[in-house]
């Protein structure tokens, strides 16, 4: 995954669409403690922000020194910079130690992973018992019948440009992750949590979201160019125009769970 968002890294800072704080205020009220926050793949710090408001410290890695230099400051987060070549104990103690960690969170990234050595290095340093560990993802956005009509025509045409086949696990909606932990009542091997992330955006933010996906890059490193003038006439279009401004929905999942002990 190294490299995979560097080159388009200022446009994933603002493409995306924001986490509800409900989400984090109810896997908040699920951990015993609010001592310390791990937020893995934290990008640009999104999410790491959300959980700052309901932990004394929050650790927020990556493997992308690109997405680390936009990631918003704040005393609470310490961003850390993650390379493939670190060892796993040398990830347990630069996150904390054994039994350390209150909340695990991954947004948007989990699919990416080494599943198995993330899972036991999250193992490690979960709290036990009142450690809690939550992934989610989204994959669509509904906007207009006409709109979607469009999109989902140029989404069909980015699929042989995805560059791993993980990316199939967003597709899914989670329903085929394996996650080897004990069900809290959210989500659930197999049974993701389905929830919706309304937004209101332009028609310029839409756009920016899907130019920062890497099979847009691939395909450009190709030859190829996904997004050509001509279809990004008739996505305005199909939109209302460059100056709309609309409300639209992302439909995202989750899965939730603990430790078993």
């Amino acid at each position: 995954m190294a490299g995979l968002f560097d080159k388009q890294a200022d446009l994933y800072l603002d493409a995306r669409p924001n986490y509800p704080s409900e989400w984090f205020s109810k896997l908040a009220g699920l951990t015993d403690h609010h001592i310390l926050a791990w937020d893995a793949a934290t990008g640009n710090g999104q999410a790491a922000l959300a959980v700052a408001d309901h932990y004394e410290r929050v650790i927020a890695t990556d493997i992308s020194e690109s997405q680390l230099k936009l990631a918003t400051p704040h005393p609470k987060i310490d961003y850390r910079h993650t390379p493939s070549t670190m060892t796993d104990d040398e990830m347990v103690e630069l996150i904390g130690g054994e039994s350390s960690v209150d909340l695990i969170t991954v947004a948007q990234a989990v699919h990416w992973f080494d599943l198995p050595r993330f899972y036991a290095v999250a193992k490690r340093v979960l709290r036990k018992p009142g450690g809690i560990i939550a992934v989610w993802g989204y994959n669509d956005v509904v906007v207009s019948p006409e709109f979607d009509k469009v999109q989902y025509r140029f989404h069909a045409e980015t699929l042989p440009y995805w560059k791993y086949t993980n990316i199939q696990h967003v597709f899914d909606a989670y329903g085929a992750l394996p996650f080897p932990f004990e069900s809290v009542g959210m989500g659930s091997e197999g049974r993701p949590l389905m929830l919706e992330m309304p937004k209101t955006t332009s028609f310029e933010g839409i756009l920016r979201m899907f130019k920062s996906w890497s099979a847009i890059v691939t395909a450009r490193e190709k030859g190829v160019e996904l997004l050509p003038e001509s279809l990004i006439k008739e996505l305005e279009t199909a939109w209302g125009g460059k100056d709309l401004i609309r409300n639209v929905v992302y439909k995202a999942f989750m899965i939730v769970g603990k430790v078993c002990v």
